[in-house]
């Protein structure tokens, strides 16, 4: 199931209504004073943060919106209707940029609702303009036109821990191995890049693509990959066990991390030897204290995805460390 993870949208603010030139009339009577009533406003435009994460898949149908404009004034000093505003929903992790003013909406949690255009005022109507010197005033002023912009949105991942490697490091194979196929997130793959995302025991767990050497600069997937890492509250560092130089390989990933955002480099990060079978004993034992060596932390795991106990032992480590 391809997930949108980007859209480009075209979005208006409902105008004011105008304001209107009316008369009082009475039967047999000449007329009367003015009562020409104002304009209603129009509807602004509303961002509301949403779990469904594939919502996005909606704005590929239609990409121009338009809040509902308000009515013009009535006769007897009635005031027009305000237009309705129009709630456009977005997954949560949502990055909301408009790209007229450069303002940027970040929708972090479901339920959270931002204002993104404002609707334009409604017009006066006559009986505004009555003074002592002024009793039969014709003047009245339009609605003002509600606001719009060209939007760019861009849905970054959160996600309880993300698993970071080289291609072919065994990303995918865990993600299968620690979640299952009735999972409650489902495997999505994106449409601009190819992670996958699954659930276990309630955490959401996000396979993100291959890095590879230059991401950071933009080789390969570069910031499309990046970015979706940036909201992941854990890293885990998956190195397998059949690469000539392990190490070698986590040091890449660490380089591409720490250039492109500081802060990804100082998440908490796990690391996990995958195709630990391929290997023997002693080389696994040289791997493990390299890895400890360059990494400087000791919060190192192994697992094969043909040996079910290091699979459930490695579930029940992460389980515990993310509950923490």
């Amino acid at each position: 199931m391809a997930l949108v993870d980007e859209v480009q949208l075209d979005i208006t603010a409902g105008n004011g209504g105008d304001g209107v030139v009316r008369w009082r009339t009475e039967k047999f009577k000449p007329k009367g004073g003015p009562c020409g009533g104002n304009g209603g406003a129009g509807g602004s435009v509303i961002a509301e943060a949403v779990a469904d994460l594939a919502y996005l898949d909606f704005y590929l149908r239609k990409k121009n919106f338009s809040a509902q404009h308000g009515e013009p004034g009535g006769s007897n000093s009635k005031e027009g209707k305000n237009g309705e505003d129009l709630v456009l929903k977005f997954p949560r992790g949502s990055v909301i940029t408009n790209q007229s003013t450069g303002e940027v909406v970040d929708l972090a949690e479901v339920g959270d609702q931002v204002t993104l255009l404002r609707g334009g005022k409604g017009g006066l109507g006559n009986e505004h303009f009555k003074s002592s010197t002024n009793t039969t005033p014709y003047e009245w002023t339009p609605g003002t036109p509600g606001e719009e912009a060209h939007f760019n949105v861009e849905l970054r991942l959160f996600a309880d821990a993300g698993f970071v490697g080289l291609p072919s490091a065994g990303k995918s194979t865990l993600l299968n191995a620690l979640t299952n196929a009735k999972s409650k997130v489902g495997a999505y793959h994106f449409t601009t890049l190819d992670p996958h995302l699954g659930e276990m025991h309630g955490h959401i767990l996000a396979d993100i693509p291959g890095i590879i050497e230059g991401a950071s600069e933009g080789k390969g997937l570069g910031h499309k990959f990046l970015r979706h890492i940036r909201r992941t509250r854990e890293i885990i560092h998956v190195v397998a066990a059949d690469s000539e130089d392990p190490a070698h390989d986590y040091q890449v990933i660490r380089t591409e991390l720490e250039r492109y955002d500081q802060d990804l480099a100082d998440k908490d990060e796990i690391i996990l030897i995958s195709k630990t079978d391929l290997v023997d004993e002693k080389t696994l034992e040289m791997i493990l204290k390299d890895l400890a060596k360059v990494s400087g932390h000791d919060r190192i795991y192994t697992y094969s995805a043909y040996d079910q106990d290091s699979i459930d032992q490695f579930k029940k480590v992460l389980t515990n460390h993310l509950q923490k």
